[in-house]
């Protein structure tokens, strides 16, 4: 596996850039539009979603302790669209400035069996924006990819976070090695499949050609490889060898 250096710092600059361009592909393609990779959604629904969850973040992370908050409350009735357009703005701006005053370390709830600390929080809106600023493109008709490193990042998150903490939704009763390969970075990653459960092997130790398990390959950008297991794409877009299903074995959204 490759380890990125990322950082606070490099979060919140995601978020900064992410954040503009997607109020503006919201508000480009209007609260009726299709998400097209989120089956049932329209951007209103896109819209009310994430800043509910942007304003269940930015009251939670600030606490300063680990125990579990309250359950996330989306507010009824939904709002007009112009007010509704206004709450994510400023709810995007107010997250950013709450999670850039945060110290990493500082402790926090989080949902996986991790270090219980605000850094989780920054990353995961890093993400959770990215994805979702790809989401509003796409229903506006012109998704541009996530920028190389921060999909990279993604791609680490998905196979370090959330399947781990068994949030699969590919099969569970797969066994065999996934090879992932970003052509645009130089990052790969082998993933174990054992049933239920995984494990995220180091580079240096996964080359043992007496391992019988199916093995599986996919190649392509850092971008599509994040959307792919993130459910946006199909596997189809990438390059790919070997016993397919494992792959989807590892879809997280």
């Amino acid at each position: 596996m490759n380890r990125l250096n990322a950082t606070k710092d490099f979060w919140l600059a995601a978020l900064r850039a992410d954040g503009p361009a997607l109020q503006d592909a919201v508000a480009e393609s209007g609260p009726d539009a299709v998400v097209p990779a989120c089956p049932g959604w329209t951007v209103a629904d896109l819209t009310e979603h994430l800043t509910s969850v942007l304003r269940w973040v930015r009251e939670l992370a600030p606490r300063g302790v680990a125990d579990k908050p309250a359950a996330r409350v989306v507010p009824e009735p939904r709002p007009a669209w112009p007010e509704a357009l206004d709450g994510l703005r400023r709810e995007l701006t107010g997250t950013i400035e709450t999670l850039d005053a945060l110290d990493p370390d500082l402790p926090a709830w989080t949902w996986p069996a991790q270090a219980k600390k605000a850094g989780f929080w920054q990353r995961r809106l890093a993400h959770e924006v990215s994805v979702h600023r790809w989401d509003a493109e796409a229903a506006a008709g012109r998704a541009m990819p996530i920028e190389t490193k921060l999909a990279a990042d993604g791609v680490n998150e998905v196979l370090d976070t959330w399947l781990p903490a068994g949030r699969r939704k590919g099969p569970t009763d797969l066994h065999g090695v996934v090879h992932l390969v970003a052509t645009d970075a130089s990052y790969e990653w082998f993933v174990r499949l054992r049933g239920a459960g995984l494990a995220l092997l180091d580079t240096g130790t996964i080359l043992d050609t007496h391992d019988h398990h199916p093995r599986a390959e996919a190649t392509g950008t850092a971008s599509d490889l994040l959307l792919m297991l993130m459910g946006r794409v199909k596997p189809d877009i990438l390059t790919t060898t070997g016993d397919l299903r494992l792959i989807s074995a590892l879809r997280a959204g």
